[in-house]
């Protein structure tokens, strides 16, 4: 069966680089979590606000179970 999995966080200036590792770490654990589970596709897409700053990220995960 082919499931989604959606996951996200919030960016900070200057703190991006961690910001993405903990999501990496997320996606890892859910994994990890599942080995049976096989990843079909993985798609960012930031978030932005009124003025079009980036302050989040959603990672999309498409697996089959």
């Amino acid at each position: 069966m082919y499931k989604v999995k959606t996951f996200g966080t919030d960016m900070k200036v200057f703190h991006v680089h961690e910001e993405l590792e903990r999501l990496d770490d997320q996606v890892n654990r859910f994994f990890a979590d599942r080995p049976q589970a096989r990843l079909i596709g993985v798609s960012d897409m930031p978030v932005t606000d009124d003025s079009g700053t980036t302050i989040g990220l959603l990672r999309v995960v498409a697996y089959e179970e």
